[in-house]
């Protein structure tokens, strides 16, 4: 998501902040670019024209162009007009659910991801939330998207209105609130039916169970790889039948994210949540300062520290702390980290949180940092002996091989890892030594962790941030800044 706005607008900003002094004809020309990189990434022009003219009118004044650092007061303003622009005039907040049960209807075209998405929302409720849940399908035209959600719902123990062949929608509507009250539930989740295009039965149907239920939420999903269409499926819907906010899918395969930046000021319907996936956890949602801290190569630590608190103990954590401080960091703990990460979604999912996310991730790809490298490392220390991974520097030649041909690989790749886990060694030796895993461990698994790393984060530029995620880092094995973290560059792809 935002990959190639990311990367384009870090090259403009790069020339900017190593200029020293600014003119306003190097603003102006900087801002062109900008303007060029905005239009590329599929952002509509009026939004576009006005982001710029807003940023223009800031940023060219003598404050800026006259200040000690004139290139990061442009890149702020620029940061803090990307959050207008996603924000909007108010900020939704969180959904309306109060009052249980509470009706989410969820609209929006056929092959957008409604179905898929109302399982993920319902996870997201039972699980962040500890909300009780129904969900039902009313999409009568097809059995198959009845039978989806009942699937999904067992996959993620979320219960799911029984089908009844013949009812209509309506019905289905009607009988889901009846049983949503009676069964006790927070919260049930309409899904239904889609269109390939938006005509007069859709809307029919769909503004006849919005009558009957009174939604509180009305949600529409729509494809982020449409890109513009999107935005305009998203004004079509909400004249018709009224929505309350957006989620927008599959913005885990659009580089540009255009469609996120011009849907909040084309619609004025705030994004409420972005799928970056398929499976049933893989959806995030739409802080717009954390999103505009990615688009700005800023990284998103909060994202990145609530996904290490959803899969790391902090008992685990503060004992692995204590074995680290007095050097100790064997085979089993790089394992034990190695897991993390791919339980984390993977190096693609860690790296677009980081700090000069694009920068790096282009050194990963060439260096052949990635997953399927991650599983490689893993089936190597797992051919090791229970002695072998306590004590890896007794590794000898004869060693080396067995534990190679066990894992079905060179022992070039055994020997690069060895080297890997003595420079990690090093590194969690000196962060212990320094208080630095400590820091990082109570900003993690302290009262709030997220929520101080937001406000740690508050107001640093790339470079600050880049230095908060090397203290972070010892936790992952990834270091801060924008070159690969110690001993991978040489952990390539398998020859």
């Amino acid at each position: 998501m935002f990959e190639n706005l990311s990367e384009r607008l870090s090259g403009v900003f790069d020339r900017l902040t190593r200029q020293g002094a600014l003119t306003e004809e190097d603003v102006k020309t900087a801002l062109r670019e900008v303007r060029v990189a905005l239009l590329e990434a599929d952002v509509s022009l009026p939004v576009a024209r006005d982001f710029i003219k807003r940023v223009q009118s800031k940023a060219t004044g003598a404050a800026v162009t006259k200040s000690v650092t004139p290139g990061q007061q442009v890149v702020k303003i620029v940061h803090d007009e990307l959050i207008a622009t996603l924000r909007g005039d108010d900020d939704p907040g969180a959904l309306k659910i109060d009052n249980p049960p509470a009706p989410i209807l969820m609209v929006g075209l056929q092959g957008s991801g409604k179905t898929t998405t109302t399982a993920k929302l319902a996870r997201r409720l039972s699980e962040r939330e500890g909300k009780r849940v129904l969900m039902a399908s009313l999409d009568t035209n097809r059995p198959a998207a009845m039978e989806q959600l009942a699937v999904l719902g067992g996959q993620i123990g979320v219960d799911t209105l029984p089908i009844v062949k013949g009812e209509s929608a309506t019905q289905i509507a009607k009988r889901a609130g009846t049983q949503a009250s009676l069964g006790g539930y927070d919260v049930y989740i309409l899904d239904t039916a889609g269109r390939l295009h938006i005509d007069e039965v859709l809307m029919d149907e769909v503004q006849a169970v919005r009558d009957i239920a009174r939604p509180r939420e009305t949600l529409l999903v729509v494809d982020g790889l449409t890109g513009q269409d999107a935005v305009n499926v998203a004004t079509e819907f909400d004249g018709k039948v009224g929505i309350s906010g957006v989620v927008l899918t599959r913005m885990d395969g659009d580089g540009r994210g255009g469609a996120a930046l011009s849907m909040r000021a084309v619609t004025g319907k705030p994004i409420r949540f972005v799928g970056l996936g398929e499976k049933t956890d893989a959806l995030e949602g739409f802080d717009p300062e954390r999103i505009a801290g990615r688009i700005l190569g800023m990284g998103d630590i909060v994202a990145l520290v609530e996904k290490a608190q959803e899969t790391f103990e902090a008992e685990q954590a503060e004992r692995m702390m204590k074995r680290f401080k007095k050097g100790q960091f064997n085979m089993n703990d790089l394992k034990m980290q190695l897991e993390q990460m791919l339980k984390m979604g993977g190096m693609e999912s860690v790296m677009g949180m980081l700090p000069g996310a694009g920068k790096m991730a282009k050194q990963a790809e060439a260096a052949g940092f990635d997953d399927s490298m991650l599983r490689r490392q893993i089936a190597l220390i797992q051919s090791m002996t229970k002695k072998e991974r306590a004590n890896p520097q007794i590794l000898q030649a004869s060693r080396k091989k067995r534990i190679a041909k066990g894992a079905g690989l060179d022992v070039t790749e055994l020997n690069k890892l060895l080297k890997q886990h003595r420079q990690m060694a090093d590194m969690m030796k000196k962060m212990g030594k320094k208080g630095m895993l400590k820091q990082a461990m109570s900003g993690m698994f302290g009262k709030g962790g997220a929520e101080k790393q937001l406000e740690q984060a508050g107001g640093m530029d790339p470079a600050q941030l880049q230095a908060q995620m090397g203290r972070m880092g010892g936790m992952s094995g990834l270091g801060g800044g924008q070159s690969l973290p110690p001993g991978l560059s040489g952990m390539g792809k398998k020859k």
